[in-house]
């Protein structure tokens, strides 16, 4: 661009163009990925780098005291994610490697790993083809924060660390019921979680170690690490509690890893809010506007001059809210022939009954044009109460129809907008616009089959 004419008008089609393909990250990815390897042909690197397309596969860190579930959570993870677990016992399982057999025999003799040892055998994994294209589940490494430090030199880096934390007369009373399949690793217990098959019930062998006196050592032992691992994740590390059921834990942890930490690209809000009527598009939209700078656009405007309106820098570079329309499908598509393609799209739910309630009980005052409603904001006095009228369209008939039609469109609609993020309507609107809020400033999270 020519400097000699500044101020210059920025396309609406460019910055939709870079978030839809995530250009910003994609830079900032392949920068990280150049000051931590620092190859002598940058070029080269950079193309393979492209061409790997493993931004943002999983890298997890799955910490936690003994008998917390930290192993079964990461497997499950690990099953859902489609990645690859990385524990000390498959570590130095591993054939073929002088490096894992050499940590066998240690691990055999010491029952642990020095720190540079384990973080070799890491770092060896983690170039494998399968840990660069699918990701990698770490389960309860790093130990310490020796061990945390050197991850972090040589550039290993996690994307979400999970902590599970329970109390430790739970995880003691916990862990003397505990047992191992030695076929599949899977981790049982005699009262939590046992086998229904027969045939796996008669192979569980009760694990080493597990005495009250050793968990209460272990228990010490990892309580004196975790405050010093800590302070080495600060922003994306989730502490999760362990004592409840071991499926409520795993969901927890997968909705975590599942969320994209917000990143310094550049974003301009593009905000569709879809919802029947009486559902308070309108309200939210206005505190939206209010609080973001965002251009309010009513659906008063949007057949004539919906163009020329988004096309205006104002909406360019601040971005824009838009309720009340598109109303079906067609009007979708319009919208998206035109290139003005909403980046996050809220859909209001609000129960029919509180909609009538909300719509037939509003009333208008002739003589001052003050308008009221008989439930929430009832006019102060009997002389006004008696002059009050209704507008025609909030009569029940006509609410009536117009959901009939809205319930026939809005399935087609969060079906062409997904992914759509469902809200409360029915609730206090600060606390729905608070939802909002959370959804515009945080990105949307990662699709995972």
């Amino acid at each position: 661009m020519d400097a000699t004419t500044a101020p210059h008008r920025i396309p609406p089609e460019m910055p939709q163009y870079g978030e839809a393909n995530h250009i910003f990250e994609m830079m900032q990815n392949m920068l990280e990925q150049l000051l931590i390897h620092q190859p002598t042909d940058p070029i080269p690197f950079m193309i393979d780098h492209l061409q790997l397309d493993n931004d943002y596969v999983p890298k997890i860190l799955v910490l936690g005291p003994p008998a917390s579930g930290k192993t079964t959570v990461a497997m499950w993870l690990c099953k859902h994610l489609r990645s690859n677990l990385l524990s000390v016992e498959n570590l130095i399982a591993r054939q073929f490697s002088s490096l894992a057999a050499g940590a066998r025999q240690h691990y055999q003799k010491f029952k642990t790993l020095p720190s540079g040892l384990l973080v070799r055998l890491v770092q060896a994994r983690l170039r494998e083809e399968d840990c660069v294209t699918r990701g990698w589940i770490l389960d309860g490494i790093p130990e310490t924060r020796e061990q945390a430090l050197l991850l972090q030199t040589l550039g290993i880096a996690p994307r979400h660390v999970i902590v599970l934390s329970a109390p430790d007369t739970v995880l003691i009373e916990r862990n003397l019921g505990k047992r191992v399949d030695p076929l599949t690793g899977e981790v049982y217990h005699t009262t939590f979680d046992w086998p229904p098959q027969p045939e796996i019930q008669n192979r569980l062998l009760v694990p080493a170690g597990i005495s009250e006196g050793e968990t209460a050592r272990k228990l010490l032992e990892f309580h004196r690490n975790i405050v010093r691992i800590a302070p080495s994740y600060p922003k994306i590390l989730r502490v999760i509690p362990a004592d409840q059921p071991c499926v409520d834990v795993f969901c927890q942890a997968l909705t975590y890893v599942q969320t994209i930490h917000r990143s310094n690209a550049p974003f301009t809000p593009r905000v569709l809010l879809l919802g029947p009527m009486g559902s308070g598009k309108s309200l939210q939209a206005a505190l939206l506007a209010q609080k973001y700078g965002l251009v309010n656009v009513p659906d008063s405007i949007i057949m004539k001059v919906l163009g020329r309106r988004l096309d205006q820098q104002d909406c360019v570079e601040r971005g824009w809210v838009l309720h009340g329309f598109p109303r079906d499908l067609d009007q979708a598509h319009m919208l998206n022939s035109l290139g003005y393609k909403p980046n996050r799209v809220f859909f209001l739910n609000v129960p029919f009954d509180s909609i009538l309630e909300r719509l037939t009980l509003r009333r208008t005052d002739p003589v001052t044009g003050e308008r009221y409603h008989l439930m929430y904001k009832p006019p102060p006095t009997v002389e006004i109460q008696a002059r009050l009228l209704q507008n025609p369209k909030d009569t029940e008939e006509q609410v009536k129809l117009k959901m009939d039609l809205f319930c026939r469109t809005s399935a087609e609609l969060e079906q062409f907008y997904q992914p759509v993020l469902p809200l409360n309507g029915d609730q206090d609107p600060y606390t729905v616009f608070e939802y909002l809020e959370s959804g515009i400033i945080n990105p949307l999270p990662n699709k995972v089959p």
